[in-house]
Formats: structure tokens, sequence, C-alpha cells
């Protein structure tokens, strides 16, 4: 199989799971509207070992586009507040797999990309819509974000290292076979 037919389908594979996991979050009751798990950020957290930085990037974009048509916001301007903080969060996370990975495990890069996330969308909230108020809300949603960071880091990381498929995918771009 040629590498560019894989190198599709892998980051359809993922897009996928990005797909399905933000239907799995929309599914669980919030006690607070604005507080979300990252589930959808499983498949780019692994795909940080297997992709390149564009096709992330392309990742977090199907993402973004995904969670608002599964949320039905993708019109509106609670739309605006995720794409900013997926775009933040991936390209946090990429940077970090790329020029940080020996310093920072699947966790740490997952809750620098969860803060960077929150903390663009405590900003852009303060900016447009609540005034100071919005980091009144900062205590619980950076808390959330931390705990479900963490969790999902240590998923990733076990996940990579036992996960067969993961392995064969990281040989496959190794050898470029």
């Amino acid at each position: 199989m040629s590498s560019v037919i894989r190198d599709r389908r892998r980051l359809t594979l993922l897009g996928a799971f990005c797909l399905f996991l933000s239907m799995v979050e929309f599914m669980i009751p919030k006690p607070l509207p604005f507080l979300r798990l990252g589930l959808a950020n499983l498949p780019i957290l692994a795909g940080l070992s297997i992709l390149n930085p564009g096709e992330v990037m392309i990742l977090v974009i199907l993402k973004i586009l995904g969670q608002g048509l599964i949320n039905g916001t993708l019109f509106s301007y609670i739309f605006l507040f995720s794409a900013l903080g997926s775009l933040a969060a991936g390209l946090v996370m990429m940077l970090l797999w790329r020029f940080g990975q020996r310093f920072f495990s699947y966790i740490g890069i997952s809750i620098l990309g969860a803060l960077a996330s929150n903390l663009t969308q405590l900003v852009f909230s303060m900016l447009t819509v609540f005034g100071k108020e919005a980091w009144l809300i900062a205590p619980p949603f950076l808390a959330v974000g931390t705990v479900t960071a963490i969790l999902l880091g240590i998923f990733a990381q076990r996940f990579s290292l036992v996960s067969q498929w993961m392995k064969e995918e990281r040989r496959k771009n190794e050898g470029h076979v």
C-alpha cells in the first residue's frame, strides 16, 4: 500500500475516533455546561507519534468541525470557544511532541494541552462575553481540565505502550514501509 493511502487511512481512522468520542462525551451529563472531559483529544494524543505536524493539525480541525456538528454549535459563538481552545491545545501538544518529547510524557503533554485550551477559552470569554467575571469560573474549569488531562494522558501513555497497532504504525513511519 502506498504511503499516501496509508497516511490518509490513518488520519481517517483517528478522525472517526474523534467524532465517536465527541458523541460519547456529548451524552455524558455535565454539572455545568462549560465543563467538558476532552475525550476527543485521545486520538490527537495517539496521533502525535504517528502523524506529521500537518496531519496533526488536520486532525484537530476535523475534531473541531465534528464536535460542532455533534453538539449543534457549528454556527454559534460557542463554536468559537471550542475551536480556539482546540487549536491552542493541538498546537501546544504538537510542539511539545516535536521539540520536548524527551522532557514530557503523554501525561505532561496532555496537561499542558488542556491548560492551553482552558486558558485560551477563559481569555476569549473575558474579552468577548463575560468580561473579567470570566475568571470566576477559572478554578473549577482548570481543575476539571487538569484532572481529565491527567487521566487522558495516562490512558494515551498506556495505549502507546501496549497497542500493537501503534507499534506497527510507528515502525512503518520509521522505515517508510
